[in-house]
């Protein structure tokens, strides 16, 4: 790769000069400086970053890690980040952990080698693995949309249990009263808030609930779905906990010829732009993206910044977009599906 040197011999100056003009740090004739650039220009030379915070001692790299980047939800996490970042001077390292806590682990460690000043994670799990990795290296870091049980560090995410309870006092509203929950895992710290919201909600408003873990991946989440609503005593409700298990539940809903909303009612958790334009148009819960990206960002350039106040827990509220796919249903002749539900 051309070389600093390449670049002051072929444009006839030192490489003090070339530095300067690089890194505009100091004034430098115009004369100067366009050859300089062309020089730049005409080698291909690329400024050595990681040399430069070596010997600066201050990084201008923000790691982040998410579960999945081909997640729509995480995708637009990522994607807010990455404006904040440029605006505040800094590039963004991404990485994804394949919802594996053993890769979230390795992932975090190679992040860390490139000496970034802060790093934001959304965890695979109920923790983050290697965070202790972090902290002993002194490296701020920023966890986000799944909150640990435990709180060690700066957190942003929603409030789960009040979204999922309003879907809930939604359905019974609509005249629903057996609901089938569809989650990813089990083991997911937002899944287990979103589920307290949910069964409290059905026990005060009388509705009966049932849990279907569907996976991770679009053809786990259907094949689980058309299992479930093959059998014998069917829900008149489906709320998929991600955007995932919503997109598996519309694929085995159509694979088992069962109707929205006549035969039952869908509501997702994660609105995405395509909800709005299928038939019928979906209820889901919109979660904040943008404020969570941008909040877990001020909390992260606040660390970067030198505060070392307790750990901050920062909690946003969700909206619930009602469309036809959970509206009520005057049946003028019976639904395809039997609407008894197990004692």
């Amino acid at each position: 790769m051309p070389s600093i040197r390449a670049v002051a011999s072929r444009a006839g100056v030192s490489t003090a000069t070339v530095s300067n003009v690089l890194n505009a740090r100091r004034s430098v004739a115009p004369e100067l400086a366009a050859r300089v650039q062309a020089a730049v220009k005409d080698i291909g030379y690329i400024a050595d970053l990681g040399a430069s915070r070596l010997r600066s001692r201050k990084s201008s790299v923000a790691g982040v890690l998410v579960p999945d980047i081909g997640n729509p939800f995480f995708g637009a996490f990522v994607a807010v980040l990455e404006g904040a970042a440029r605006r505040d001077g800094y590039e963004l390292m991404i990485v994804s952990s394949g919802d594996d806590p053993v890769q979230e682990a390795a992932r975090l460690r190679t992040l860390l080698t490139w000496r970034p000043a802060g790093v934001i994670a959304i965890p695979c799990r109920n923790d983050i693995a290697g965070s202790e990795v972090a902290a002993a290296a002194g490296v701020p870091l920023v966890v986000a949309d799944r909150i640990p049980a435990t709180v060690t560090t700066d957190v942003v995410g929603v409030n789960n249990s009040e979204a999922a309870a309003g879907v809930v006092r939604h359905l019974i509203a609509s005249g629903r009263r057996h609901i089938l929950v569809a989650a990813a895992s089990l083991a997911i710290s937002n899944v287990q808030e979103r589920l307290a919201g949910i069964h409290a909600a059905a026990e005060q408003g009388g509705a009966d609930v049932e849990v279907l873990p569907v996976g991770f991946t679009l053809a786990d989440s259907r094949t689980a779905l058309i299992e479930r609503l093959t059998a014998p005593l069917l829900p008149d409700a489906v709320f998929t906990l991600n955007n995932v298990a919503t997109l598996g539940a519309i694929s085995a809903l159509a694979a088992v010829g069962l109707n929205v909303p006549h035969d039952l009612a869908l509501v997702g958790f994660d609105d995405d732009a395509w909800m709005h334009v299928v038939s019928p148009p979906l209820t889901a819960v919109r979660q904040p993206v943008d404020d969570m990206a941008l909040a877990a960002w001020a909390r992260l350039m606040t660390r970067i910044g030198g505060d070392t106040s307790p750990p901050h827990e920062v909690r946003l509220a969700c909206t619930l977009e009602i469309r036809e796919s959970s509206a009520p249903v005057i049946r003028s002749v019976e639904p395809a599906a039997a609407r008894r539900w197990a004692q």
